[in-house]
C-alpha cells in the first residue's frame, strides 16, 4: 500500500498549475524588456546614407579629387528647399516610403558657430540617428573655401 496519499489527478492538477505559472512568468518578463528595444542602429544607417547622397552627389562642387567639397550656392538652395518644400525634398531623398517615414534635420556649422539649420525640430523621447560630415564649403562667388561640419539627424 502507498501511504503518501497522492493520486494521479492531484499530480496532474499541480503540474498544470505549475506550467501555467512558468508560462505566465516568461510572457511577462519578455514584455518588460520591450521598451528598451531600440532602432537607433537603423536610423543611424539612414542618416549615414542621407549624408552620403547629399554631400557626395547633390551638394558636391563637382571636383572628383575632393569628394567632400560642397558648393555654397547648392547648400543654400538645399536649405531653402528643405524649409519651403519639406515633404517633397524628404521624398526625393528616399526617406518616405509605403511603410516607413523618417524626418530630417540638417545643421551647418563652422568654428565660429552655426551657419544654418533646416528641417523639422527634433522631438524629445525618440531615437535619433546622427551623422556628422566635415566638408569644405566653397563660396561660388569668390572661390574661397572654409571647413564646416554638416550634421544630419534622422528619426
Amino acid at each position: 500500500m502507498d501511504s503518501k496519499g497522492q493520486i494521479t489527478i492531484d499530480y496532474l492538477i499541480s503540474i498544470t498549475v505549475f506550467m501555467f505559472a512558468v508560462i505566465f512568468v516568461f510572457n511577462y518578463t519578455t514584455g518588460i524588456f520591450t521598451p528598451f528595444h531600440s532602432n537607433s542602429d537603423e536610423v543611424t544607417l539612414v542618416a549615414d546614407r542621407t549624408s552620403t547622397v547629399l554631400v557626395e552627389k547633390v551638394l558636391n562642387e563637382g571636383d572628383e579629387t575632393v569628394p567632400n567639397m560642397v558648393n555654397s550656392a547648392k547648400v543654400d538652395d538645399f536649405f531653402e528647399d528643405l524649409d519651403d518644400n519639406y515633404e517633397n525634398t524628404v521624398y526625393q531623398l528616399g526617406l518616405e516610403g509605403s511603410y516607413l517615414r523618417y524626418d530630417l534635420n540638417v545643421t551647418l556649422e563652422n568654428e565660429t558657430g552655426m551657419i544654418n539649420m533646416t528641417g523639422k525640430t527634433i522631438p524629445s523621447g525618440v531615437n535619433v540617428g546622427q551623422t556628422k560630415r566635415i566638408v569644405l564649403l566653397k563660396d561660388a562667388g569668390t572661390g574661397s573655401t572654409e571647413v564646416a561640419i554638416m550634421s544630419f539627424r534622422v528619426w
